[in-house]
């Protein structure tokens, strides 16, 4: 009887098993079927960046093959196995850099990532509009964006920011880590209580020439200063939800909640840190002991509290705590792979975008939320976006402002 009994929960065990893999493999079948309809949009990959800062042959595009596979997070067997339909490349200059200038980092930077999407003409095309997106999925190709990481680049000049856009820019983070003489960010003082009056200008600029106003980086006060001006909807390239990892990077609620009248899309982002709110506190407590990691104490508490890791997991409570208050319409995917030194464990390279829509169909996602997701929100919100510039065009010239103006 007890032998009888053991192999009927043996087989109970086998066929729950089996079901569970069949149900894995459905999920995972799903997720495929939306990217192959729908191209997956990221806001954010710094791959421009990693290739300025190779530790063989800095800035060398040629010698940065992406043809096979590179030391990053990034290349085109990867991007393929990760159904990566269109990608921001993120064209950063640090705000702390000291140089001849914010503007030569810059133009140097576009230059990296648009001859990085000439030398693969079989696999990447320059995008400047989301049609353009649209049209190279349906030719194989992943429609490229440059998207500038941070307004210092400006120098406080809005023919830089138009000449910027002439040569492909299509978002621009008002800010990086560094608050400007226009606008606070979220990891530097606040000397604005949000945007000046000529950081507005910025906006209304951006809104003329149909660039994306991107908010990640930006101190909640200049997030909420861009919503009252913005005309178009503005993105977060790469955050995530602070009601779940409670650093300044995230987006809070409040925030959120403007969205739907907005239009806005936040791109949730695989940083590590920005994810697990036990990693968070783990950083805090770690904080006390300083910088000297010698002391008894110190590797007595580093072997009682082992570093946590993200998780894909979070990942997606992340983004379903964003649908949860925004609404479906207003959430993507910003990875910022190539721009991380530590990874989600689930998701460590441009390949495993498949994992997350599998995990998230799991949850009951329907297609139509996977599609809006994957690619569709963003989409729409540059489209908006461009149909804005095409009626402000139409009444306001360039704008002549300065920052002393104000």
């Amino acid at each position: 009887m007890r032998t009888a009994t053991l192999c009927a929960l043996s087989l109970c065990l086998l066929f729950a098993g089996r079901a569970s893999a069949q149900q894995r493999d459905a999920n995972m079948e799903r997720a495929l079927r939306v990217l192959r309809s729908t191209p997956l949009v990221d806001g954010h990959n710094d791959l421009p960046w990693a290739i300025r800062e190779s530790g063989t042959r800095p800035r060398d595009v040629e010698a940065y093959d992406l043809r096979i596979r590179a030391a990053g997070h990034t290349d085109l067997e990867r991007l393929r196995q990760g159904r990566v339909g269109g990608q921001f490349w993120s064209v950063y200059v640090p705000g702390e850099a000291k140089d001849s200038g914010f503007a030569r980092l810059q133009l140097e930077q576009i230059d990296i990532a648009r001859r990085v999407i000439a030398k693969y003409p079989e696999r990447l095309a320059l995008a400047l509009t989301a049609g353009d997106v649209r049209r190279e999925f349906r030719r194989g190709r992943i429609g490229s964006v440059l998207g500038m990481e941070g307004g210092h680049v400006l120098e406080n000049s809005l023919g830089a920011l138009r000449a910027y856009y002439d040569l492909g820019a299509r978002y621009m983070t008002l800010t990086h880590n560094v608050t400007l003489d226009w606008a606070d960010a979220a990891l530097d003082s606040a000397r604005h209580g949000g945007l000046s009056a000529f950081g507005e200008e910025v906006v209304r600029e951006m809104n003329r020439l149909g660039m994306l106003v991107d908010l990640s980086h930006a101190s909640p006060a200049t997030m909420s200063d861009a919503l009252n001006v913005s005309e178009a909807p503005v993105i977060f390239s790469h955050s995530s939800a602070r009601a779940l990892a409670d650093v300044p990077r995230n987006v809070p609620d409040s925030i959120l909640r403007r969205l739907p009248a907005n239009g806005g899309v936040v791109m949730v982002t695989f940083v590590p840190g920005f994810i697990s709110q036990e990693l968070v506190d783990y950083g805090r407590a770690r904080r006390r002991f300083g910088s000297d990691t010698a002391t008894a104490e110190f590797r007595q508490w580093s072997s009682a509290n082992p570093r946590p890791r993200a998780t894909l997991s979070q990942v997606a409570d992340h983004i379903e705590h964003i649908r949860r208050v925004a609404g479906a319409d207003h959430v993507g995917i910003g990875g910022d792979f190539d721009g991380i030194s530590e990874v989600v464990l689930g998701l460590e390279d441009v390949s495993k975008y498949p994992a997350l829509f599998a995990e998230l169909a799991r949850r009951g996602w329907s297609d139509a939320d996977l599609r809006k997701l994957a690619g569709e929100n963003v989409l729409r919100a540059f489209e908006a976006a461009e149909a804005v510039s095409r009626r402000v065009r139409s009444t306001r010239p360039a704008s002549t402002k300065t920052i002393a103006d104000f």
